[in-house]
Order: C-alpha cells, then structure tokens, then sequence
C-alpha cells in the first residue's frame, strides 16, 4: 500500500483529503476542528515513510487560493473594522498577540526549545494556518532544509488540539464565574444586532402627526431605522414608496427588516394592520433575482436608478445565508439575491439587468482573478527591514492576502471586478485549504512522529496550552470587566484572535444571536495579517 501512495501522489491526496474531512464534521459537545482535521490525517499516513509525501508546488497553489480568497471576502469588513469601536477592538486583540509572542519567548527560553518549533508552536496554539504558510514561505526563501521545514508544522501540530479547545473552555468559565446573560445584552445592543437571518415584513397604519412632518428618507436617517419601505398606499391608490415624499395620515406602507426593528417603526409611525401590501400582486410583482453581471456588481444601489430605470425597488438582499436590508450605499456582489418589487411588464428588463444567471455565479473571471494573484506575488516578494538588520517578506501567505483586501475594498476597477462570487469564493476557498493541509500533513508526518516521541513534543503540548490559556482568559477579562465590551460581543472577537471557525461556532450557541459575528468580522483581517507577520518576526529572531 505504501509503495502504491508512493507511485500515486494525487491518490495520497484524496485518500487523505477523504479520512481528514468526514472526520474533521466529527462533533464533541457541539463543536468540531473543521477542515483542520486534514492536517491530521496527512501527518498520520506522511508517519508511515519518510518520502510518503505530496508534492511542494501543490501545497503551495493550495495556500495562494485559500489566503487570497479570505482576503477577497474580508476587505470590506477589515476597512469598515477602523469605524466607531473597531479601532478599540483591534487594538485589544493586537495587545494580546504581542503578549503571546512574549509568552512564546519567555517558553522557548525555558525550555530550550529550537526557534522553527516555537514558531510553529506560536501559530498552532492561535490556530492560524496563514501564518503556518508564512514560516514556510520564510524558511523555504532561505533554502532551509527537509527538516527544518517540518519543524514549525510540528510545532503547530502539537499545539494546535488545545488551540481550538483552551478557547472553548475559557469562553465556557467566563460566562459560568460572570453569569452572562446574552439576551439582555442582545436587547441594550439592537442597533449593534440589527443585521438579521430573517426579515419580515409588516403593514402599519399612519396614525402619528409626528410621522408626516418629514420625508422618509429623513425619518429613516434621524431615527437610525434599518429598514426598507416597499409599497405605499394613499387614498386607496397603491404605488412603489418614493423615499423623498411625505406621508399623510390614513396612509398604508410595507415596510421590510428584522423583526424588532419593524416593532420600534410601527410604534412610531402608527399601528400594525391586518391588510398585507406586500401580498397584493394586482398592480406590482415581486421576484428574487442574482446578481451575476459584471456591469452591475460593486455598485451601490443609488447609483443603479432603479426607481427611474424600471420602477423598481430593491426590498431585500440576500448574501450567502444572511439576509440583510438593503439601503442606498449598499454595494451589490457578485452571488447576491435581490427582491425586487416592480410592474411584471418590467421584471423581464431588470433580470436581464441583474444578469439573474445562477451558471454565471459558478465562474470565475480569470483574468481579474490572476491579475490580482500576480500582484499579491510581487508584493509578497518585496524585502521588508525591521529594527535590528531583520528582513523579511510577506511571500505567498501575506503578500496575495494583503492585495486581496485592497482589491474587495476597491469592488471593481473600471470594468474589472475584483470579487467572486460567493460559492465560487468559498469552494476556491476550501479546496485551496484541503489542498495545503494535505501537502504540509504529508510532508510533515515522519518528522512529527519523531519530534513529539524523541524532541521534546511534550513541552511543546504544554507550552501551546498556556499560551492559549492565558491569552484567552485574560482577553476575556479586560474585555468585559475594564472595557465593558458585551460579553457576546467579546466571544466572537476572541474566535477572530483565534481565527478559529470552531470557537465562533460555540460562541453562536451560546450567544444565541449574531453578535459573535460581528465580533468576528470586527478583528478577524487584522489578527490574521499580524499573525502572519509575529510568526515570521518570531522565526527571524529565535533562529
């Protein structure tokens, strides 16, 4: 069997790929490592020989899809992260990076460890495969050897169990010693949780003076409404809402969005009424719609001129499995699904306006897509000095990550458009990461065995757990008792220091509602960019 891998390197691929993946959907007490578990399943079948191993270029066109695809997705989020409370937030998880990179100092020093295993150790116990990639990259720049190169996926090997677990158990002390109570904090925080999984509709009667005294684009923006007006009726005649006219009392309006914000709307604006505007089919229909022509993704709502195009208004968006309320400045993608609202003469022109092409969302335009590749290459290749004569590069990890975010941020340059669609960006994404975890696994598995039994492995277990013990707990502390930032809140910044989908979805459960989420989104650009940069800083300095 061993000579048949040996023969067969794609074969080695997927029967690794096949043991890793069923296994990493494995759940104990709710949670899973994920995709993580390929990594395993690699080290576990590269034990059984020294040169049962995947080829190099794989692993490395594995990492360039997986880090360029999260850049892709996480632009938008990474720049909006620096508005209101996110420059905090990112300065909390930056402070608790750099202490975990003394931490790992203070152990490599106690323990005699070599500098390629504390590197690895660092980045197996924040779990953050990333920067995995980068001490390769680092290592391979320098024309290290077969072993060294091995060593730091070692090192994180080790570490990285306890990584995903450490976390959950802080999480899991926190709330029991501080007694949470997450739907209190869901309620004080509704303009935070806004963005909802579900919307609803409602139609209210305007019975409040007060409602006709402004415009409705001005009572959505002084009341911070995150809702969407669809149909209006006045004096039994029944159109689209025109957000610069008035309402009038008597009036009835449809309006879309989570449920307790439409509950704070209807309060001020009248009372709710049993006749259902968005049902009435007899003058408008309504239709979902993707977003797959170029020509429209990346442009904001306002700028499409629906309302004088076709008639039309856009009532809600749906984007991957998050259904959120639309606005002006909202920016379509790629992949996104509209409900318009509109005269059924109009939907034919708007679909084909939309592009509404669900063989279109599968492709992925190879021009913008190696454009943006190659600038992440030659970023990645420029020389970096830091104080002390160190120099070093983003390389195949940070330099394609990095361009990513900028190019989503951009949305389209002219006629190119930087992003994915989004199934294309998350199958790009996984088969990228299948593809790393199961070339580094591999190539890794013989010295790993030798490592843990003979060099060491056992200081290295213990070391990775404080420092994602201490890391956590004391992120969690400062978080919530000094700078009082809301327990659920706090939970999904802490996966996004961890970079851990694991931890994420344990804190959902437990939060209930998506404020982990926004956490997440908050601090997760920036802690992976510089766990990327620790690691390889870390590796210079302890080699």
């Amino acid at each position: 069997m061993t000579k048949l891998l040996l023969d067969n390197p794609l074969l080695l691929l997927f029967i690794v790929a096949a043991i890793g993946y069923p296994l990493g959907r494995v759940k104990i007490k709710g949670s899973s490592i994920g995709v993580a578990a390929v990594l395993f399943a690699g080290l576990a079948v590269g034990s059984l020989d020294k040169d049962l191993k995947l080829p190099e270029v794989l692993y490395q066109f594995g990492l360039v899809l997986f880090v360029y695809t999260i850049g892709l997705s996480s632009g938008p989020s990474f720049f909006a992260s620096f508005r209101h409370k996110g420059l905090r937030d990112n300065l909390l998880v930056a402070g608790m990076l750099l202490l975990s990179t003394v931490m790992t100092v203070i152990l490599y020093l106690v323990f005699h460890l070599k500098g390629t295993l504390a590197a690895g150790m660092f980045t197996g116990s924040l779990t953050n495969t990333p920067a995995l990639a980068g001490l390769l990259e680092y290592l391979k720049n320098s024309h290290a050897t077969e072993q060294m190169l091995a060593e730091p996926v070692v090192g994180y090997s080790i570490a990285y169990p306890m990584g995903v677990v450490g976390m959950i158990l802080a999480i899991g002390l926190a709330q029991y010693l501080w007694k949470i109570d997450y739907a209190s904090e869901s309620k004080s925080l509704r303009e935070v949780g806004s963005t909802s999984k579900t919307l609803k509709n409602l139609t209210i009667h305007i019975t409040n003076q007060k409602a006709t005294q402004a415009c409705i684009s001005d009572l959505i923006r002084q009341n911070h409404w995150d809702v969407n007006f669809g149909r209006f009726k006045h004096e039994g005649n029944l159109s689209l809402i025109d957000k610069k006219g008035y309402l009038s009392i008597g009036d009835l309006v449809s309006i879309v969005g989570p449920a307790e914000e439409l509950d704070r709307v209807a309060a001020y604006l009248g009372e709710t009424t049993s006749e259902q505007l968005e049902l009435d089919r007899s003058e408008f229909d309504f239709r979902r719609m993707f977003v797959s022509n170029p020509k429209v993704a990346g442009h904001r709502l306002r700028d499409l001129n629906l309302p004088q195009q076709f008639g039309a208004v856009v009532t809600r968006l749906r984007r991957g499995d998050v259904e959120l309320v639309p606005h002006g400045d909202t920016a379509l993608e790629l992949g996104d699904r509209v409900r318009v609202v509109a005269k059924r003469e109009s939907m034919a022109s708007i679909s084909a306006f939309f592009g509404d092409s669900y063989k279109a969302l599968s492709e992925v335009d190879i021009l913008t897509f190696s454009l943006g590749l190659t600038l992440g290459f030659l970023l990645g290749m420029v020389p970096i000095p830091l104080p002390g004569g160190v120099v070093f590069k983003l390389g195949l990890a940070g330099g394609p990550l990095i361009v990513a975010l900028i190019l989503s941020w951009l949305e389209r340059t002219g006629p190119m458009v930087w992003a994915l669609p989004y199934s294309a960006n998350l199958t790009l994404r996984q088969l990228g990461l299948i593809l790393f975890l199961a070339g580094v696994g591999t190539r890794s598995g013989y010295p790993f065995v030798n490592t843990f039994t003979q060099g060491g492995g056992v200081a290295i277990f213990f070391s990775g757990i404080v420092i994602t013990c201490t890391t956590a707990l004391l992120m969690l502390y400062v978080g919530y008792k000094i700078l009082k930032i809301p327990m659920g809140l706090l939970t999904g910044m802490l996966a996004g220091l961890q970079t851990q989908p694991a931890v994420l979805g344990f804190a959902l459960e437990q939060a209930e509602n998506d404020l982990p989420n926004i956490g997440y989104a908050t601090v997760y650009p920036v802690a992976t960019i510089m766990k990327i940069l620790l690691a390889q800083f870390l590796l210079s300095t302890l080699q």
